[in-house]
């Protein structure tokens, strides 16, 4: 029997950063973001031989080990590592050798949330195997535990969720880690619009998010008002984005990811740089109404609204940059596994 699972990135359209603790702690936050048509697999073979081998194929990286309750964190294929701690740690089995392999459609650090999404994608793995009773606000919840807590990683909440529900959804974050999903019953017409008038752009660089979000936190606790308003305007972003959609006034679009790209500069160093700025203004001169940094920011991916025809105009400008343009589709599936 083989286990697989897969589980979608996501492109985070507004209130991006207010997932994160301490501020959703003591505000609230709030984001919207929708899951899109690259993603991360998992796949468990089961060996005869008693060991345990671990692999990340897109970065042609493999550990193996002996049969193990426990793997050493150690800086190699970790995100791997950490879900099969947990998971044996909470749901013991008989040790047995088995292949865990993962694949992921953009690179680490590019702002898709590849990180989480990918550790979603193997606890899926392993629960499938196991047949842990897992509902959704539980399988999301644990792989946050185990990459904000267990492995101590810098980050927020809404790309576990993301990965775990799928969809178009508005995201409310709350002390003691409570998050709310709300999923946006948005017209077709709307969302093709959407995804026809959104360039995906890949910057051609990653960046380590943990430093951003290090001082994001830090800012936080400081009580740096200038950061903490960026965050409360971000929120406001998210709500502003949320009734823009559902209303279908999709010509706002554009000046509400500006709005956001202006807010997110002030909420830490490093979030910007003169090559985003260079993009991003030369986007706007070719007819963009607006865009912002995906993720913690600093590189990676990029996405802007190019209403009417602009598109053509800003993918062609944005060619000249050395990035790369990716086609993608919104998709409404979250989480998915299955075994053969």
């Amino acid at each position: 029997m083989i286990y697989r699972s897969k589980a979608p990135l996501r492109i985070g359209l507004a209130g991006g950063g207010t997932d994160v603790s301490p501020y959703s702690d003591q505000y609230g936050g709030a984001i919207l973001n929708a899951t899109i048509s690259l993603s991360a697999y998992a796949t468990i073979e089961p060996l005869a031989e008693a060991k345990i081998i671990v692999q990340a194929l897109d970065r042609n990286e493999l550990q193996e080990y002996g049969l193990l309750n426990e793997l050493p964190i150690d800086g190699k294929l970790d995100l791997l590592k950490a879900v099969y701690n947990r998971i044996q740690k909470d749901h013991p089995v008989p040790l047995s050798g088995f292949r865990l392999s993962t694949y992921v459609d953009a690179p680490a650090g590019s702002g898709l949330g590849t990180s989480s999404t990918l550790v979603v994608a193997v606890l899926g793995a392993f629960a499938e195997m196991r047949k842990l009773p897992l509902r959704d606000y539980e399988l999301a919840h644990y792989a946050y535990a185990i990459e904000r807590k267990d492995l101590q990683l810098a980050g927020g909440k809404q790309d576990q969720y993301a990965a775990t529900f799928g969809g178009v959804n508005f995201m409310e974050f709350y002390e003691a880690d409570k998050v709310v999903v709300n999923p946006l019953r948005i017209k077709p017409e709307f969302l093709h619009e959407l995804e026809n008038n959104l360039v995906l752009y890949f910057t051609a660089t990653s960046r380590e998010s943990a430093t951003i979000i290090t001082e994001q936190v830090k800012n936080v606790n400081d009580k740096n008002k200038k950061s903490i308003e960026a965050m409360h305007q971000l929120k406001e972003q998210a709500k502003m984005m949320k009734e823009a959609l559902l209303k279908g006034r999709l010509d706002e679009l554009g000046e509400i990811l500006d709005f956001g790209f202006q807010q997110k500069r002030r909420m830490a160093a490093n979030i910007s740089n003169n090559d985003i700025e260079s993009i991003y203004e030369a986007a706007k001169k070719a007819g963009a109404t607006g865009g912002k940094i995906s993720g913690a920011g600093g590189g990676g991916f990029m996405i802007f609204y190019c209403p009417g025809n602009t598109r053509y105009a800003v993918i062609e400008t944005l060619n000249t940059f050395g990035g790369e343009v990716r086609k993608y589709s919104f998709v409404d599936y979250g989480l998915t596994t299955w075994s053969i």
